[in-house]
């Protein structure tokens, strides 16, 4: 439990410091912003005053190299010149774009919005208004921050992922542990209950009554070699596909209500697939639980086998409540459930047994409301 609220409290920690990080950077970022435009500013209207200075003095032995060389120094800043007749100069635009009078004119209309205009009149006559955009450099700028986001979020992503990762890899090796435990466990009775059984045969008991006792042992001892191979790599042999399928049919179909009709039909040729029976078992015991309680326990029940050239196709159909197209991959991921009871893990289950351990697939085939659903497992042959 310690070890819990200290991991959650350096998350937060860590998520505090991330916020506080971004929020530093950002503030650093439009700081340095606005001093930066304040300095295009200040060098727009050191422009205008060193235009108004040349035009100011006309005489040609004036010394003018101050005004020269803060007009060449200008900067990239793109700006037009407008003077009260709407005559246009313009500096620091594309030089080929400009001839387009478009263009000009959607610069200017770009400059009005971003800055407020320099006017430069000379001796209180002939007024120019200096319009200005901000730089590249300034424009690139503006996209700085959300750069820096984007990295920041990727970079928390990828904690993130790996901490989902660890714990998603430390709750299976929970239950795969528990798994195991499981089966040790229930060996234990049995192992005492084949000893009541011997006792039973030498007591000369009924044979009906030993047999139906041996059936749930058997069925107790594959419950337990079921879980004991959970979290392994289970041994696939050959196996005949019909005989497997059947055996879980049978079993169900005896323990189940006489309100569902059960059908079988096999393929005749018997192929044989690599096939770990026990979890091959397991499987078409989830589909056939899963159909029975859809169909609220009355209803069609039907387990098809095909031979589909170098595939073997296994189709189980109901005539229960069905489900929305929506929900043919949901109903596959651990813990969904539309039952009112039941912790979500048959199909989830069922699915990680046919794909990772026998490499094969099972997926919805078709679903209607109110109609039932088919389930299909495709297997490769031997």
């Amino acid at each position: 439990m310690k070890f819990y609220t200290h991991t959650l409290l350096l998350k937060r920690i860590a998520v505090l410091i991330s916020f506080c990080i971004v929020s530093l950077i950002l503030w650093n970022t439009y700081t340095f912003f606005q001093k930066f435009k304040q300095e295009e500013r200040l060098k727009i209207e050191l422009f205008a005053t060193a235009q108004k200075e040349l035009s100011n003095n006309p005489d040609l032995n004036t010394n003018v190299d101050l005004p020269l060389q803060i007009i060449k120094n200008s900067g990239d800043i793109p700006m037009i010149l407008v003077n009260e007749f709407g005559e246009v100069e313009y500096t620091n635009l594309d030089s080929i774009k400009g001839q387009n009078e478009a263009y000009v004119e959607a610069q200017l209309q770009k400059m009005k919005l971003q800055n407020k205009p320099v006017e430069v009149s000379f001796q209180g006559r002939n007024k120019k208004y200096i319009y200005y955009r901000d730089s590249d450099l300034l424009d690139k700028l503006t996209y700085y921050p959300l750069a820096l986001i984007l990295i920041l979020i990727l970079f928390l992503s990828v904690i993130y992922l790996f901490y989902s990762s660890n714990k998603a890899a430390e709750t299976n090796k929970l239950w795969t542990g528990m798994a195991k435990e499981t089966a040790h466990q229930i060996g234990t009775p049995l192992s005492s209950l084949l000893g009541w059984i011997a006792i039973l045969k030498i007591e000369k008991i009924e044979d009906s009554y030993i047999t139906e006792i041996e059936k749930d042992v058997y069925r107790l001892s594959t419950i337990a070699n079921r879980f004991s191979k959970i979290g392994s790599m289970p041994e696939l042999r050959p196996e005949n596909i019909n005989t497997i399928t059947k055996q879980a049919f049978d079993y169900l179909e005896a323990r189940s209500s006489k309100q569902i009709s059960f059908s079988f039909s096999e393929e005749r040729e018997k192929p044989l697939v690599n096939l770990n029976k026990e979890l091959f078992g397991w499987v078409i015991e989830n589909l056939i639980k899963n159909a029975i309680d859809a169909m609220q326990r009355e209803g069609t029940l039907h387990i098809q086998i095909e031979s589909i050239l170098k595939k073997i196709k296994i189709t189980v159909s109901d005539t229960g409540k069905g489900m929305h197209k929506s929900q043919f991959k949901q109903i596959f991921k651990l813990g969904f459930t539309t039952k009112k009871r039941g912790w979500g893990l048959g199909l989830s289950l069922s699915k990680r047994i046919i794909e990772d351990y026998h490499k094969g697939k099972l997926f919805v085939q078709k679903s209607e409301i109110g109609l039932g659903t088919t389930f299909e497992i495709l297997l490769d042959k031997v």
